[in-house]
């Protein structure tokens, strides 16, 4: 699989019914583990004071990331997406092999 670094910004549209966001971001956290239990989310991180989310996803190409695994969250239609595709880096100390 290959690996994405995605930046996810949620707004919820104006005037929905604060039951139905907290029903949604419930529903979140569950598929959130459910695909962390796949492989397909690696990571998630929230930078301090900020109202989005910036996580390691794997995918097999950008297609299916944003189609079977972000089109599966709960709260995918109130998101924006900015998605890199990502490639190892020879100095990367967390790659097998590491440096030569």
């Amino acid at each position: 699989m290959k690996e994405f670094l995605v930046e996810l910004t949620t707004t919820v549209p104006e005037g929905t019914d604060a039951a139905e966001v907290d029903r949604r971001r419930a529903a979140e956290a569950v598929r959130a583990k459910e695909l962390a239990a796949t492989d397909h989310l690696v990571r998630l991180w929230r930078p301090v004071g900020e109202l989005r989310s910036i996580g390691l996803w794997r995918a097999e190409d950008e297609a299916e990331l944003r189609a079977d695994v972000l089109g599966t969250l709960p709260l995918w239609p109130w998101m924006t997406a900015v998605v890199t595709a990502l490639q190892s880096h020879p100095n990367d100390p967390g790659r097998s092999g590491g440096a030569a």
